[in-house]
């Protein structure tokens, strides 16, 4: 085996594959793959927290995340069919009875459509689908296919933004309840809820991730598959924010603030 040094003083091992980085580093590369690209940092997102939304640009926003949403409980089962044994599979079972809840009535899919109704948007046109810009189509359906078809190591790993959304959810409950008063406070359930929610399953999962990832490769394979799920949701705020509608109206019948 020969060693070379590079013009940055490195030594490179000819013949040799790089060895996996130690859990806290390879940890760190994790946490700042989203603290680099999480969508907390779109400008849609800045002026939502800023309180500069129109009442016609939040309701193509919840609309739209809702389109995200309704297909959380499609792609952990996705993920829920890659594992093999019983104990890792209770999480993402309940992962999926978080967002469908166990009776009619129940879950984060339905306080998201609370959070419709208290901005005056009909459930009836959340589930609409005809109503979903393109972009935002392409974005969601290209992560349930990245989760039907890629290793469960990815799929884990692409659901790391959990590690973010807790400082999320508590950024926006503030927001909308200092900016944005015409929405009825019960509507910010779904984002109350997703605090607690959010921490336990990003624990989870990069305990998981941290677990599976033994060889630099399969690190990469982890960092490159959360990379992608900041990109699906940053691709679809960009379209949110464009709000190509086709001619179709945000606002529901009657109009509203």
């Amino acid at each position: 085996m020969t060693v070379t040094a590079t013009a940055a003083g490195t030594a490179v091992r000819s013949g040799t594959v790089a060895g996996p980085w130690p859990v806290p580093e390879f940890t760190e590369r994790l946490r700042a793959v989203t603290a680099d690209r999480y969508h907390d940092r779109h400008p849609f997102n800045q002026r939502m927290h800023q309180g500069e939304l129109t009442p016609a640009e939040l309701r193509r926003w919840i609309t739209n995340r809702f389109h995200y949403q309704r297909h959380i409980p499609v792609k952990d089962a996705l993920i829920l069919a890659k594992l093999d044994r019983p104990a890792l599979r209770r999480p993402w079972l309940r992962r999926i009875r978080d967002h469908d809840g166990t009776a009619e009535g129940e879950g984060g899919i339905e306080r998201w459509l609370r959070l419709g109704e208290a901005a005056g948007l009909p459930r009836e046109q959340l589930w609409d689908s005809s109503r979903v810009l393109p972009g935002v189509r392409f974005a969601v359906e290209g992560y349930v296919t990245f989760c039907r078809l890629r290793p469960a190591l990815d799929a884990v790993a692409a659901s790391l933004t959990e590690l973010s959304a807790p400082g999320l959810m508590r950024t926006r409950i503030a927001a909308f309840e200092r900016h944005y008063p015409w929405i009825d406070p019960a509507g910010l359930a779904y984002f109350r809820t997703r605090v607690d929610q959010g921490a336990r399953d990003g624990a989870e999962a990069l305990t998981l991730v941290l677990d599976w990832a033994r060889t630099r490769e399969e690190q990469q394979r982890a960092l490159a598959a959360l990379a992608y799920k900041c990109e699906v949701l940053w691709a679809l705020l960009d379209a949110v924010d464009r709000g190509e509608t086709g001619g179709r109206d945000d606002a529901p019948d009657g109009g509203g603030p």
